[in-house]
């Protein structure tokens, strides 16, 4: 059985630029370490603080061998060090998600 995982961001809403920048990373380092990215969806109106990214995986199995392989990977600990280093990422939630079929 596949899952998504649904990532909430919540943002410092004067450094989305920054957290734009981080999200475009992701969409090479993410497919290359094993997840099917759907995407990062980043604030246009509304609220200006709250930003989402959904990735699938094959399984639970699939998505821990992911995460060990982004920890070995130099782009995406890079990625991770520019957002601790500018401290626009606030919160973020993860929730484990199962696709509803007939």
């Amino acid at each position: 059985m596949s899952v998504t995982v649904f990532i909430r961001y919540q943002l410092d809403p004067f450094k989305r630029a920054q957290f734009e920048d981080y999200s475009k990373r992701w969409l090479t380092i993410i497919p290359k370490c094993g997840g099917d990215l759907i995407g990062y969806f980043m604030p246009h109106e509304g609220t200006n603080n709250i930003a989402f990214a959904l990735i699938t995986f094959e399984s639970l199995a699939a998505y821990e061998a992911y995460r060990a392989r982004l920890r070995q990977d130099a782009e995406g600990m890079a990625n991770f060090h520019f957002a601790e280093e500018n401290k626009f990422i606030l919160a973020e939630e993860r929730t484990f998600l199962r696709k509803v079929v007939l």
